[in-house]
């Protein structure tokens, strides 16, 4: 069962990198929900989209997975249209713990006819085919900018005619008054969820230099060159977006 986050509440961490280790996956799904405006809504959006690319004999690669929201979502939203035959989800995180947890909740809860095969391993390492949908929600602004068209490109190539990608992100506008009028809201938004100024200020100084984010222009340009038929922004809660990009049928 999951804790309440009190990570940085006293401070402590402020001069350490941010890590996907045991102590934040023990508190993950409340860090998550009360850090990231509209969480839960585009959770269950990425469950109703990937059932409609969904198709039987595929996969969707859940990359990034952490503790498996958007795995089970996908799960659920893909039984309550009736199945599909031969469909599997590859859930895919480098962090120990956060497999661990995901193991664990599988063994609770299961996935009824919907099989979810675990990896451990980093997601530029995972080879991608034969799917139909790739879920990336708040994955890549934690590679490496110069290596997130290289990611892109391989999962392009490993979707079918036809398949989806859900790439969900922090972002930035690229202008300053801007980014600091949506970055007061976001801490607002933080503070109404009872994180205090000393845990927002810490959160924020251990997550430098490690989740670099960009603007939605530099992420539709980037999808748009690696093939994507249709690239849309469909979903967006302050300074969160999600893009849905296609592949073209033929």
């Amino acid at each position: 069962m999951s804790g309440r986050d009190e990570i940085f509440k006293d401070g402590a961490a402020f001069s350490d990198a941010f890590e996907f280790d045991a102590k934040v996956a023990g508190v993950f799904p409340d860090m998550i929900r009360r850090s990231v405006p509209g969480y839960d809504a585009l959770e269950r959006l990425t469950g109703l989209a990937a059932a409609e690319f969904a198709a039987e004999g595929t996969r969707c690669y859940d990359l990034g997975c952490s503790l498996g929201g958007a795995s089970f979502a996908v799960v659920d939203a893909v039984e309550a249209s009736g199945g599909i035959p031969g469909f599997e989800v590859i859930a895919v995180d480098n962090s120990k713990a956060m497999i661990a947890g995901l193991e664990a909740r599988l063994a609770h809860r299961g996935t009824g006819g919907v099989p979810v095969n675990v990896v451990l391993a980093d997601v530029l390492d995972v080879e991608i085919s034969r799917a139909s949908v790739v879920v990336l929600n708040y994955t890549l602004q934690f590679v490496s900018v110069e290596r997130r068209e290289c990611l892109l490109e391989r999962v392009f190539d490993g979707l079918v005619p036809g398949g989806a990608l859900i790439l969900t992100e922090k972002i930035v506008f690229g202008e300053q008054r801007t980014d600091s009028l949506v970055s007061a809201l976001h801490d607002a938004f933080k503070r109404a969820n009872g994180y205090s100024d000393l845990e927002i200020a810490g959160k924020r100084a251990a997550l430098e230099d490690v989740l670099i984010p960009e603007t939605s222009e530099a992420h539709e340009v980037r999808l748009k060159g690696v093939g994507f038929y249709i690239v849309a922004k469909w979903f967006q809660a302050l300074n969160f977006a999600s893009f849905l990009a296609v592949k073209d049928k033929s």
